[in-house]
């Protein structure tokens, strides 16, 4: 947030001082349409509305009213500035201007439909607001907005930037802001974040996208918002705020039952012994399957209690609040009776598309929509619940509605992926095979990945419908939640012996954990039970036996440039969307621990992988982004200097791309993962929309290797590198032929008949 005075509502009367207006007083601007990006990008639809979140939108408004105030819920000032600030009440204003508009009713919505949203844009790139580093002055929205960024996106053939989280972020003590606790995904206003830019800004990227014939990707949060207005007010027992959130207000004799609060303190999460007191008298529902971000003493359950706080009416209240992530992060309650959080979602969710213009949105932590108490002292029902399902297709349906698309990023079993993704949103994260195909490169043994990918299509999850991802924000997840959880006494088949799936799972993560942290690779971290926290280039180098990084040397870089291609060709080379980082592009290795010692002392070691970059050597001689990260250290260099290069990473990468795009492999479908006589060895099948037997080859080991590949999917033909467009071999009658890799190379080839 921008300052710290409170924001005055603009009347009527103002507004019709600084815009011109209709008859009935509503401004012009706010229902003719604008020829810009909608116009572009969906030229046979008809011109959207572009409907206003709030009056001001370069920053808060001033106003006669000035602090000293009690920050206190009797103090009607503090009230209604909070109200002025609330995502519910942007919600309410964007809403209304949509409401029995016939343009809401332009767009097929019902199913999603993930090679629509491949058509869209199939290449991401997947930007963190707090890494980029930018030329002096400019801002980051005005830094992926730009016509240089744009140039070089096209040519290496990237042709969508998911943002990531840009909106205010964090919380509110009283009339001060307060820091994002997560990254910004703790969301509390739909204004820009003035620290990422401006929303002319944003519109100026969407619209300079299109122009490259690529999208924007937007954020929404429907698990959860920060500790904003919205929340504030919530405490305060205002009209429908409280039904945004899972808060239930203790009666005060039952605040024996809570823990002390102490000063200077908002709250405080419950003990496992409170929880279960407050679940057995009937106020909560209580433990959850699981405890994101455990940490003890800090997060040891999913609950916490605030403080004694007079709410508008001057009662006196304590209220207990669920949040799946941590305590800055109060889960959204989607089957209140008022609705209000759907309100707020929705209206989120509409801005962002029709107002600033993106044309897909990510739907974070969205499978956690829905608790329900269980029996016989059974942990709550929190995953899989179909009131997630039914949340999902709510929002995936209003998106599609208004032209865009969704994807939704769910750390869950396959199965849920696959139900939730039969409704709601169009795209699904890769959580799939992700771990996999790490697993398959800390090991060189692609065993894993071949039977996670089986896996999958037994269950019928379509692979077009997955974003494969290399690094992202967050940690290499190898919690394995499908073989752990839901099928944690299935038996599976791996190393010549039989498991059961929770065994399986610890086993992989056991491995993982001796091959890429500790001696192995000291400079990756261990990150709670999720995960490691790493770069794409530090599970490389642990991999290829590398423990110092300070002595990583020309010939070093050229290895784990070989093994960083080969994973791009894994997730280029097969249906769906591929995406990757800025860290990816420039090869970044993690930071030291002392870097970001103040961040990861309460545990968050992510932060280590979250280096800042220079995609265009725009500021060489800068140390840290204008967020104040630390500047990774780049293998590869900047993009003009590797597009320069005929060996580099980025030059390489685009003629994997290229024939990604020239042979429809994006929207085509996997039809088999065939077994193989070399352990380093995956073959992937699939059948292009033309019809045609496209097959993808990759050896995932250090060691030159020739094999048979083999499948019943493949025809008799003879076989061609898409690359070089040479013959490769004859298929036989048996449906097999031989093929030649490099140590970490692949090979994308045809059948033709």
């Amino acid at each position: 947030m921008s300052n710290t005075e409170p924001k005055a509502p603009v009347t009527a009367a103002e507004a019709s001082q600084t815009d011109e207006v209709t008859a009935e007083g509503t401004p012009l601007e706010d229902i003719l349409p604008e020829t810009s990006f909608e116009q572009q990008r969906f030229a046979a639809r008809p011109p959207m509305v572009r409907p206003k979140a709030t009056r001001h939108r370069k920053g808060r408004a001033t106003s006669p009213l000035t602090p000293p105030f009690e920050a206190d819920g009797r103090n009607r000032a503090y009230v209604d500035w909070l109200e002025s600030q609330s995502m519910l009440h942007d919600a309410t204003t964007v809403a209304r201007q949509l409401a029995g508009s016939h343009q809401m009713w332009s767009n097929p919505f019902a199913a999603p439909d993930p090679r629509a949203a491949l058509q869209t844009a199939s290449v991401w790139f997947t930007a963190y607001p707090l890494s980029m580093i930018t030329e002096n002055g400019q801002s980051f929205l005005g830094a992926l907005g730009s016509e240089e960024l744009w140039e070089v996106f096209e040519q290496i053939g990237i042709d969508a930037i998911h943002t990531g989280p840009v909106k205010l972020a964090g919380g509110l003590s009283g009339w001060k802001p307060t820091p994002s606790v997560d990254g910004h995904f703790d969301r509390i206003s739909m204004a820009i974040d003035p620290v990422f830019g401006t929303e002319a800004e944003f519109r100026t990227m969407c619209e300079n996208a299109a122009r490259h014939h690529g999208t924007i990707i937007d954020d929404i949060i429907p698990g959860h918002t920060g500790k904003g207005a919205d929340f504030r007010l919530a405490e305060l027992n205002y009209h429908d705020y409280p039904g945004i959130y899972h808060m239930i207000d203790i009666p005060e004799e039952a605040w024996h039952l809570l823990p002390e609060v102490p000063p200077g303190k908002d709250a405080v999460n419950l003990d496992a012994a409170s929880e279960h007191a407050l679940s057995e008298a009937g106020y909560i529902i209580g433990e959850l399957q699981r405890v994101i971000f455990y940490e003890p003493g800090v997060k040891e359950t999913n609950w916490s209690v605030t403080p004694e706080i007079y709410d508008y009416k001057g009662v006196k209240r304590r209220w207990v609040y669920l949040h799946y992530f941590k305590d800055g992060q109060p889960s959204i309650n989607w089957l209140d009776p008022t609705f209000a959080g759907m309100r707020l979602v929705m209206g989120d969710a509409l801005h962002s598309l029709l107002d600033l213009g993106s044309g897909g949105l990510r739907l974070d932590a969205n499978g956690f929509l829905g608790v329900e108490k269980s029996v016989d002292q059974a942990p709550a029902w929190s995953e899989g619940h179909p009131l997630s399902q039914a949340a999902n297709q709510l929002i995936g349906s209003m998106v599609r509605k208004v032209g865009g698309f969704t994807f939704q990023e769910l750390n869950l079993g396959m199965d849920d992926i696959k139900n939730t993704s039969g409704v709601g949103p169009d795209l699904s994260y890769d959580f799939v095979t992700r771990p996999a195909y790490q697993y398959a490169m800390a090991t060189g043994d692609t065993e894993f990945l071949r039977l996670t990918l089986r896996e999958s299509a037994q269950i019928g999850i379509d692979q077009a419908s997955l974003v494969h991802a290399l690094q992202n924000h967050d940690e290499l997840t190898y919690e394995l939640v499908h073989f752990a959880n839901n099928h944690k006494d299935d038996t599976y088949h791996l190393d010549g012996r039989d498991w059961t799936g929770a065994d399986m799972a610890e086993h992989i993560r056991e491995t993982m954990r001796q091959h890429l942290t500790g001696d192995a690779g000291p400079y990756n971290a261990v990150f709670t039970q999720n995960g490691i926290a790493c770069t794409t280039t530090s599970v490389i180098a642990a991999s290829l036996g590398i423990t110092d990084l300070s002595e990583v040397g020309e010939s070093e870089v050229k290895r784990i440039t070989n093994a960083h291609l080969l994973l791009c060709m894994y997730n280029a080379w097969q249906p769906g969307v591929f995406a990757l980082s800025g860290w990816d592009l420039v090869g970044a290795l993690p930071l030291d621990r002392k870097q970001v010692s103040a961040l990861i002392e309460a545990g968050d070691t992510r932060w280590i992988e979250r280096g800042a970059y220079d995609l265009l050597g725009s500021s060489p001689d800068a140390t840290v982004s204008q967020s104040g990260m630390p500047r990774a250290t780049s293998l590869y260099g900047s993009l003009p200097e590797q597009l320069a290069s005929q060996n580099s990473f980025a030059t390489r990468l685009a003629q994997i791309l290229k024939i990604r795009k020239r042979n429809g492999i994006a929207s085509a479908e996997l039809v088999d993962t065939p077994d193989v006589a070399h352990k380093a060895l995956l073959v992937m099948v699939n059948r292009l929309e033309i019809g045609a037997t496209q097959i993808t080859a990759l050896n995932f080991g250090p060691e030159r290797l020739s094999a048979r590949v083999q499948s019943d999917q493949i025809p008799e033909g003879r076989v061609f590198d898409l690359s070089t467009r040479r013959k490769v071999d004859n298929v036989d009658a048996l449906g097999g032929f031989t093929v030649t890799l490099p140590p970490f190379g692949g090979m994308a080839m045809i059948v033709r008949e």
